[in-house]
């Protein structure tokens, strides 16, 4: 069971091999960074934009007091990048963050704290244009998320930069640990036909 030498979470590449970043996916805990400015509006842009039917639900996950902890779903990546290797970045996310919990040094409570109960995915998208809340998602993948989700909205991004030619939308997906793991089986369903 024992990994002595696993103790570092990243390990750093050769440096040859640096090239070679197709992408990143990460998770920021929202019970442990609850009071970064960053999150904050993060969270209050999320809660703005929230229809009133997920209000409350919204409200309790990105509360930062749930028995698990929620977490902003971050990924960026680029587009072209075979189905194949987006989905071992999912996968390692997920070894990751079992890993993490496994390895928890803290006893039952840091495990807990560790242990993701619930994800907010900020996913970028164009609105269909045939009106309805039918999104286009800049990722396949969000798609899958989007279908093992608890409840999904989208919002028009403010605009980042001037002469955006396109007003951007950003899909807020919120999933359990379980629709996250169900959507995983789907996406491998996907890629691999089975």
């Amino acid at each position: 069971h024992h990994h002595p030498t696993k103790k570092t979470k990243s390990t750093p590449l050769p440096p040859q091999e640096e090239p070679n970043v197709f992408g990143f996916a990460t998770v920021i805990n929202l019970t442990t960074h609850h009071s970064t400015p960053c999150i904050q509006s993060l969270k209050s842009l999320c809660l703005s934009k929230c229809p009133p039917q997920h209000k409350p639900e919204m409200e309790t996950v990105l509360s930062g007091k749930t028995k698990r902890p929620a977490g902003f779903f971050f990924q960026e990546r680029m587009v072209n990048v075979p189905m194949e290797i987006t989905e071992v970045m999912h996968q390692q996310l997920v070894l990751d963050m079992d890993w993490a919990v496994e390895n928890a040094e803290g006893g039952e409570e840091e495990r807990k704290s560790l242990d993701f109960g619930a994800f907010v995915r900020l996913a970028p998208c164009s609105g269909s244009g045939g009106g309805g809340s039918g999104v286009i998602y800049k990722y396949f993948e969000d798609e899958v998320f989007a279908t093992n989700a608890e409840f999904v909205y989208a919002f028009e991004a403010p605009k980042m930069f001037e002469g955006e030619e396109e007003e951007g939308m950003c899909s807020v997906i919120v999933m359990t640990k379980t629709g996250h793991r169900a959507a995983m089986k789907d996406m491998a369903k996907m890629i691999h036909g089975k």
